[in-house]
């Protein structure tokens, strides 16, 4: 896997993903930025957000459950001393569907997050507390 991070000006950046997709990279004014892209730290929450959320939906699907929307809600605490790395990170899924079956949804987050999910094992495995909850709604 690759990407290239190319910078504009000031603190502004445009990543661009093997696969050719493409996002600004940005930080707040009070460090010289615009605010007009995303945070570092913000793109990698999300990114493990996507990480598990694919996990999760795939596992799902496989297992013939009629899930018909999931977003999975994640809070993030940091370290308050530099290098401000996430030290918690909380996922909550809201997984919708037709007759779930709440053990189903359970083993599929917890799939993901033990065997599954590169991305939070990796920062799992680096110190960080991840946790999970969900809510089943029927549709």
């Amino acid at each position: 896997m690759k990407a290239s991070i190319k910078w504009i000006e000031n603190v502004t950046f445009m990543a661009e993903s093997e696969s050719g997709h493409a996002v600004v990279i940005d930080g707040p004014a009070s460090a010289g930025g615009r605010n007009i892209g995303i945070r570092p730290m913000e793109l990698l929450l999300m990114g493990v957000g996507g990480c598990t959320s694919f996990d999760v939906v795939s596992i799902l699907q496989k297992s013939r459950q009629s899930i018909t929307d999931c977003v999975a809600q994640i809070e993030a605490e940091r370290a308050d001393t530099v290098p401000s790395v996430f030290t918690k990170i909380h996922f909550h899924f809201l997984v919708s569907g037709k007759n779930l079956k709440e053990n189903l949804v359970k083993r599929a987050i917890n799939l993901s997050a033990e065997k599954y999910c590169s991305a939070s094992i990796m920062l799992a495995g680096a110190g960080v507390a991840i946790t999970h909850s969900y809510e089943i709604s029927e549709e």
